[in-house]
């Protein structure tokens, strides 16, 4: 590496902190953003920045331009992070997961706000997040969007609206009541604990789970505490490869083994009790869903 590489090199790293934080808030996946901001390194390596100014706002963009792309090829695609699972998930064995880091990278941004800059377009997403989130001027995000600074303003305060319009204080207390009885029922299910799992189920639950969850290949429907918590004393052994995620909007748990996707747990919660789980692993149902998992790995910084 020449010096003039080593230089830039350190210039970026002063500036990483803040681009995966942009990335994070546009992609909401912590991995799709070290990506991003990977790949804004790899264009600072390759250009020619002895006009630049202000390299931060430079770089700023960069990641701008690679988040936006990205969010327009899941938008085209009616595609959100499901497909992006086997790398943002932990592969077994489970004593790699710290459950006490599972929602880092979320819980520093809000559950709910992630839930709703995916209400936005990816134009809207992104001028909320770059002028209203972190201060980059009108002047130097236009450009970025292929449009006037007049009509970027526009859009940041139709976002802004539209954030507005949906209480993300009411949504933060929604998604941490539910939080904690999917916690729960996860601890529950983990230990094998039958009481603890009944204590979390309604009296009169229902279990829904397609013909590609079950191994006849039938549908399943059960109803009542008790069978239902057999059946999730059954699902005991795949705890392990279990994390929260939110799914519609909804707090809910992923199974992904060796980080391949195998279902989905969708809860509904009345009165911090569950009162019906739906298990999906049918792929075309799976592709309809909006899926948001936090990334907690902690994979090696790359390097530069």
């Amino acid at each position: 590496m020449t010096d003039e590489t080593q230089w830039l090199a350190q210039r970026f790293e002063d500036h990483r902190a803040h681009l995966t934080a942009v990335a994070y808030r546009m992609l909401g996946s912590a991995s799709e953003a070290d990506d991003a901001v990977q790949q804004a390194w790899l264009r600072l390596d390759r250009a020619d920045t002895m006009g630049v100014r202000n390299l931060r706002n430079w770089l700023t963009a960069v990641v701008a331009h690679i988040c936006l792309d990205i969010l327009r090829a899941r938008k085209a695609r009616r595609e959100d992070p499901v497909g992006a699972l086997p790398a943002d998930l932990p592969a077994v064995p489970a004593d790699t997961i710290d459950p006490e880091q599972e929602a880092v990278m979320a819980d520093s941004v809000g559950l709910a706000l992630l839930v709703v800059l995916d209400t936005l377009t990816p134009a809207e997403r992104l001028t909320f997040v770059l002028h209203d989130l972190f201060d980059l001027p009108f002047a130097e995000l236009a450009p970025i969007l292929g449009r006037t600074p007049a009509a970027a303003a526009q859009l940041a305060a139709r976002a802004r609206r539209r954030v507005r319009g949906t209480s993300i204080a009411d949504a933060d207390r929604s998604v941490a009541d539910e939080r904690a009885v999917v916690d729960a029922f996860l601890m529950a299910a983990r230990a094998g604990d039958f009481d603890a799992l009944i204590a979390v189920l309604d009296p009169n639950v229902e279990l829904h789970a397609d013909g590609v969850a079950v191994p006849s290949g039938q549908p399943v429907r059960m109803h009542g505490a008790r069978r239902v918590t057999t059946s999730a004393l059954m699902f005991s052994s795949r705890a392990p490869y279990t994390r929260p995620a939110l799914i519609d909007g909804h707090v809910g748990l992923v199974v992904a083994p060796n980080g391949i996707l195998d279902c989905l747990l969708a809860f509904t919660i009345t009165d911090n009790h569950i009162t019906t789980i739906d298990i999906i692993a049918d792929p075309q149902r799976l592709a309809t869903i909006s899926l948001t998992v936090p990334d907690t790995t902690q994979p090696p910084r790359p390097e530069a």
